[in-house]
């Protein structure tokens, strides 16, 4: 992963693993047009996962091309944050379990009707790895 800007590796990865907003992710559809989503993520192990609808647009404009770029960033002040680009790859996210993961994370848990609708929907669901390539950071804390 190239770095620049504000934090060292070990911070991108904290503020990544920390932090809890929707990542944006922007990606080129099969017409060369740009699109970008928000979507829940969590960070392990220098990929960022996400979990969508098998049906989602954004799948098929993955598979179309499998570059993005992406933002996370606090919606507060002081402003901080992480954006970038790099690769991604799909697969089935079998049982739900990403999806679990992501309903704990953002919500506390899967007891609420949100997390039910979406876990008992017959829908499938796919998780989305990305993997940074490159990454620039800033913190305007000092600033603020």
């Amino acid at each position: 992963m190239q770095l620049s800007g504000s934090y060292d590796r070990d911070a991108v990865d904290s503020f990544l693993a920390e932090t809890v907003v929707p990542i944006r992710i922007a990606c080129e559809t099969p017409r060369g047009r740009l699109w970008m989503v928000s979507l829940w993520f969590r960070y392990a192990d220098g990929v960022i996962s996400c979990a969508t609808a098998r049906s989602a647009d954004l799948v098929t404009y993955l598979e179309h091309r499998d570059h993005v770029a992406f933002e996370v960033s606090t919606n507060d002040p002081p402003y901080r944050g992480v954006r970038g680009n790099g690769s991604v790859t799909v697969s089935e996210d079998e049982g739900k379990e990403l999806l679990r993961e992501l309903l704990t994370r953002y919500l506390g848990g899967t007891d609420s009707p949100l997390a039910r609708g979406l876990l008992d929907r017959s829908v499938g669901e796919v998780a989305i790895e990305l993997t940074p390539e490159v990454v620039y950071s800033w913190d305007f804390g000092d600033r603020m």
